[in-house]
């Protein structure tokens, strides 16, 4: 995304500074954006259906900073060409009197290489090893992979019943069942303009394990399904 605006009565703001990737699968649609300046995040997820001239969107997942929402929510879109992507306009976004008309535009990115990995996933199960002892990491998250680019949210609750937000969206490459993400932009200072190689094991089309190897000696396990539409 190169721009964002919000105008209505009261409001017309623009910002460019805003780091978001949408990635577009063959199905599903997964967006993924963080504030530099205080790494505030938030992502969406859900499917979609393409018109002449109109993107109907159902996302059924999304969450932002310490708020979170599973309940689908349907988003037509007005969508128009560019030169360098496209533009995108909901004519009304929010309630009352926050309704806004969100104008986006984006520049297309990505390839035409095709890996295993192509799609939309959610997690079922991750943990962390530290030699014998093996901890449980709880929290939502999906992760999309397509045109050589990936993306992932998470949600996740601390101990005084708090909600957080994760994000980090770059490229990836795949080359047997090694697969190594460069990582764009992020929450986490540790994760942005870093890459990581991660160990990739497929059981079948629709669930993989990732491993981590981390420099401490840990590792990092989740094991992903594959969402269908």
């Amino acid at each position: 995304m190169v721009s964002q605006s919000w105008k209505n009565e009261k409001t017309d703001t623009t910002i460019t500074s805003l780091k978001q990737l949408k990635i577009f699968t063959d199905d599903f649609i997964m967006y993924a954006n963080v504030n530099s300046p205080d790494s505030v995040s938030s992502f969406g997820i859900g499917t979609y259906t393409a018109g002449k001239d109109t993107v109907m969107e159902t996302v059924i997942f999304s969450a932002g900073d310490s708020t979170r929402d599973d309940t689908a929510r349907h988003y037509t879109l007005v969508i128009e060409k560019t030169a360098k992507g496209y533009k995108q306009v909901i004519p009304e976004i929010g309630t009352g009197e926050n309704k806004v008309k969100l104008t986006e535009e984006y520049e297309t990115a990505g390839t035409a290489t095709k890996t295993s990995l192509d799609g939309a996933w959610k997690l079922i199960k991750a943990y962390t090893v530290k030699g014998k002892d093996t901890t449980a990491n709880n929290q939502i998250q999906y992760k999309t992979y397509y045109a050589g680019y990936c993306a992932w949210g998470n949600s996740w609750t601390d101990s005084l019943n708090k909600n957080h937000t994760g994000i980090g969206w770059g490229k990836f490459e795949m080359n047997g069942n090694k697969v190594k993400e460069s990582m764009i932009a992020s929450t986490y200072s540790l994760v942005t303009g870093h890459d990581f190689e991660v160990d990739v094991e497929l059981n079948g089309a629709d669930e993989f394990k990732q491993t981590i190897n981390n420099t401490d000696g840990t590792k990092n396990i989740e094991i992903y399904q594959r969402l269908k539409k």
